[in-house]
């Protein structure tokens, strides 16, 4: 039996486990995960009787394989939410699936709403051309974003920088407006600094343009409407009752009953080699290190730090792995209550706004983006129809000055920030509260990434060495993608192909993630 090591408990890592396991009993598999806990950024953080997700996620794939595996772990709920039974709203079940009042083992179905924040006012996110947007702008500068916006129809830039993309498909002025100072914000860079492929895995097929169609499907399309709908723009997506740690800890139950091992607490040190194979890990734990051979090595662990890791590396490979740039990430978990109003027409508890992410594009404060954890799930506030919990997103470099900000004082200046921006009326408003640090929460795409390629191909001398995941391939994937370098990883292994191409690929070809049928969205 061929001994295959995992490292890192996050999506990728246990989607690899389960699929190899599931699907042959010629492997035995063990995790080892550096932290106390599954899940990796996915993970849910608890805090009192309130918990917080670590970023947002989304369940959504166009991948039916992928939404097969999130379904068989959590089923879709069949009965209403908390807040569907209190706010009367009427939704679509999946038959004889759990009741989410009686059972915990069970995915909601939610609506996705996400706005901006700009200048004291709401837009769509994305922006959308309609009277409320043109109020909040005002008329000179709609005029201005109009011809702007023809201009960049006409001058297309060449899209050497994040900065060419975003103008190439929304104008200058908007770009100025709504993407400039946020991306900044993100990675601390200038977005003319950062490369476009960050653009093309995260937005790709977003413009105006798509939020037109978009807007023309909601107005003519049938219930099978032939109209397409960009993934940013989806309106609906799933949800652990308890968070995304929920779905991963099912994962890792269902890992352990198929025979695989999970070992948490286990830092991996080094990485051994010979003969242009890997043939083992040393770990540390519990104040040891230990030594475990392995036939095929499976890595979800920053690049940065499995180069770092191995006994040698070319220096010019080396060189380039550890200069691989990373943006870190501190969020606040706040009960609060809130001085917005909502002036939509969406229903909520207690009457809160209604979104699940607020971007904050206001350059003036530091803050990010606001999760309202009550609209992802009631179940995920302690007090939902009395409190509102939230989480307050902060984008860092590990040991700059907020990241060494003691937690009470970096909890007093976010809370001194909300009250800058009108979130809150005043300190008062503000409650209970818990601070998680995060490092290398989003590879990043500048300084030397631009030559990854010279990594990759080092990496992929090692026939049994595969590199999975957003951290494992140095690419801001989704929690999808991950999964689908572990679907394709186990595919190479049991037909015994060599190329690499098909893992590496996963979120780069345009169409896997551009349109889809609305539908799809759960």
């Amino acid at each position: 039996m061929k001994k295959i090591v995992v490292i890192g408990a996050g999506p990728a890592g246990l989607t690899f486990a389960h699929e190899i396991l599931k699907k042959s009993g010629d492997f035995h598999v063990t995790i080892l995960e550096a932290e106390q806990t599954v899940g990796g950024i996915s993970k849910t953080i608890k805090s009192g009787g309130n918990r917080m997700d670590i970023g947002g996620h989304r369940f959504f794939s166009k991948d039916e394989e992928v939404v097969k595996l999130w379904t068989e772990l959590l089923p879709l709920q069949g009965s209403p939410a908390m807040d569907d039974i209190l706010l009367g709203k009427d939704r679509e079940f999946s038959a004889n699936g759990p009741d989410p009042e009686r059972e915990d083992e069970v995915m909601l179905i939610r609506d996705r709403v996400s706005r901006i924040y700009y200048g004291g006012k709401f837009f769509d996110y994305p922006v959308s051309p309609k009277w409320q947007t043109f109020k909040n702008i005002g008329f000179f500068k709609t005029i201005q974003a109009g011809f702007s916006y023809l201009r960049s129809l006409i001058f297309k830039r060449k899209e050497n920088s994040l900065e060419d993309f975003y103008i190439n498909r929304f104008g200058k002025t908007l770009y100025s407006m709504f993407f400039e100072g946020y991306t900044e914000k993100l990675w601390g860079r200038h977005p003319s600094q950062i490369s476009a492929d960050w653009g093309a895995q995260r937005v790709k097929g977003l413009s105006i343009l798509a939020v037109l169609r978009d807007m023309l499907a909601k107005i003519f399309r049938t219930k099978r409407s032939s109209f397409k709908v960009e993934t940013s723009l989806i309106k609906r997506f799933m949800y652990p009752k308890f968070g995304p740690g929920q779905l991963w800890e099912a994962a890792a139950r269902r890992v352990v009953s198929l025979g695989g091992e999970i070992m948490l607490s286990c830092n991996v040190e080094k990485i051994h080699q010979s003969n242009g194979k890997i043939t083992g890990v040393t770990y540390r734990a519990g104040g040891e290190s230990v030594f475990m051979e392995c036939d095929i090595l499976v890595s979800s662990m920053p690049v940065k730090d499995l180069i770092g890791g191995l006994e040698y590396a070319p220096e010019s490979v080396a060189e380039i792995a550890a200069a691989l740039p990373y943006r870190d990430f501190i969020t606040v978990g706040l009960e609060c209550t809130l001085a917005l109003k909502n002036e939509t027409k969406i229903k909520t508890l207690g009457n809160i706004v209604p979104d699940c992410w607020i971007y904050v594009q206001d350059t003036g404060v530091k803050l990010g983006r606001i999760q309202i954890f009550n609209n992802w799930s009631p179940y995920m506030a302690e007090k939902p129809t009395e409190k509102t919990w939230i989480g307050l997103e902060y984008f860092c470099d590990e040991n700059d000055r907020y990241w060494n900000m003691p937690d009470d004082d970096f909890a007093r200046f976010a809370v001194g920030e909300l009250c800058s921006m009108g979130i809150i009326s005043s300190p008062s408003q503000a409650g209970v509260h818990h601070v998680e640090h995060i490092k290398k929460a989003y590879p990043a795409y500048f300084g030397s990434y631009a030559e990854f390629e010279t990594v990759r191909r080092y990496l992929d001398s090692f026939g049994n060495l595969f590199c999975l995941g957003r951290n494992g391939q140095h690419r801001y994937n989704n929690m999808d993608h991950s999964m689908l370098t572990a679907f394709e990883a186990v595919k190479n292994i049991l037909s015994g192909t060599e190329g690499k191409d098909n893992i590496w690929n996963v979120n780069t070809e345009k169409s896997y993630h551009e349109e889809d049928n609305q539908e799809k969205s759960i």
